[in-house]
């Protein structure tokens, strides 16, 4: 899915890469992956780390190497992507609806442990039948909404069914509960975000333990994200964690308000989008190459990186302004300007490439295997 050429090569000087250009700040991106594999390690809990933050078969297997079990995606052709550079155990976090994607699905397992959520009987009909057909074995999990109000089911009586009906249908096997709160990694107080998530595991846990009791024990119970990790850590209900965003965060996951001491904040910016001043013929207004279709604004503005006083204050397709009237420093045409994107995982889907760098110069080129992996 690689659609042009690299915007700089190994060994240039960071002021030389061509913009705008996704760049990763690898002392950083190093240090939160450590940070949170060894939270994990210290926590007893298995980390499978969300590839949908970063679609890249190279930060996966970096990831693996750390002690991660495998990687999460949401579309089975980011996981096909993944699978087909050499990553082997994946989780499609996510329902599968249809013929062309279950054969996918299926034809994948021939190559890598695959795993899939469910949340309706006839999918599950559907998902048999297709395994039975290539003659492997899916692993699935059941959906339970916690609270996001999106894919799951909400009861335990609907649980405990489909958990009995993949337990019983060829082709497939019960491994246990998918509990992801994605809304609530975005609560900005840290009581409300705690609450939120204590009264998932409180739901989960009840569900967990009546499947149990019919001898249908949950061997995975998932969810969690880098917002949350912490919390359900210490429910004493998850064993596994699929945090995504930690190793680059963005201006979103800044908004969130922590405890004194709280893990989230151990982790740092290391994502950024490298773009140009283009134009700065107005007084107090610099106008650079990154717009819209260089950094995701869904979830708000990016922020200037390490200006002093500089300001993202619009978009349109192929520029952004700057407000400078403030700058302490005035900004010439040709001037690089990092940007800290406002949400990471949208903006990756743009790139064809990360430039990882070290001391502002270039030390590799990673391809974004799963860019535009949508299906």
């Amino acid at each position: 899915m690689i659609h042009g050429s690299a915007p700089a090569n190994v060994g240039m000087a960071l002021a030389d890469v061509d913009t705008p250009a996704l760049l990763i700040d690898l002392d950083a991106f190093e240090r939160n992956l450590n940070k949170m594999q060894s939270f994990a390690d210290r926590a007893g809990l298995q980390l499978r780390p969300h590839a949908k933050t970063h679609k890249c078969a190279v930060i996966a297997g970096q990831q693996m190497a750390l002690g991660a079990v495998g990687v999460c995606c949401q579309k089975v052709s980011e996981a096909e992507a993944l699978v087909h550079a050499g990553i082997k155990d994946v989780f499609v976090s996510n329902e599968l609806i249809g013929a062309p994607k279950l054969e996918r699905l299926a034809a994948m397992a021939r190559l890598a442990s695959v795993r899939v959520c469910v949340d309706d009987a006839g999918n599950i009909d559907d998902l048999s039948r297709t395994a039975e057909r290539y003659g492997v074995t899916l692993g699935v999990l059941v959906e339970i909404d916690v609270g996001a109000g999106r894919c799951g089911v909400a009861d335990t009586g609907s649980a405990v069914l489909l958990a009995r009906k993949t337990a019983a249908a060829p082709g497939l096997r019960f491994l246990g509960l998918q509990a992801y709160h994605g809304a609530a990694q975005h609560i900005r107080a840290y009581d409300a975000r705690r609450k939120a998530i204590q009264q998932a595991a409180a739901r989960v846990g009840d569900i967990s333990r009546m499947l149990s009791a019919e001898g249908l024990d949950c061997e995975i119970i998932t969810g969690a994200g880098t917002g949350t990790f912490v919390i359900e850590a210490k429910s004493g209900v998850y064993n596994e964690l699929q945090c995504g965003s930690y190793i680059f965060m963005d201006v979103d996951y800044g908004r969130n308000r922590i405890e004194n001491g709280e893990f989230f904040r151990a982790f740092e910016n290391s994502l950024f989008v490298l773009t140009t001043v283009m134009s700065n013929n107005r007084p107090g207004l610099a106008v650079v190459d990154a717009g819209l279709k260089a950094v995701s604004v869904d979830s708000g503005l990016p922020l200037v990186h390490d200006r002093q006083r500089v300001n993202y204050v619009g978009a349109s397709d192929e520029h952004g302004q700057l407000d400078t009237a403030q700058a302490d420093d005035a900004l010439a045409l040709g001037d690089k300007i990092k940007l800290v994107p406002g949400h990471c995982d949208p903006t990756v889907n743009l790139y064809d490439w990360f430039v990882g760098y070290r001391c502002d110069r270039v030390e590799s080129i990673w391809p974004i295997v799963a860019r535009g992996a949508i299906r």
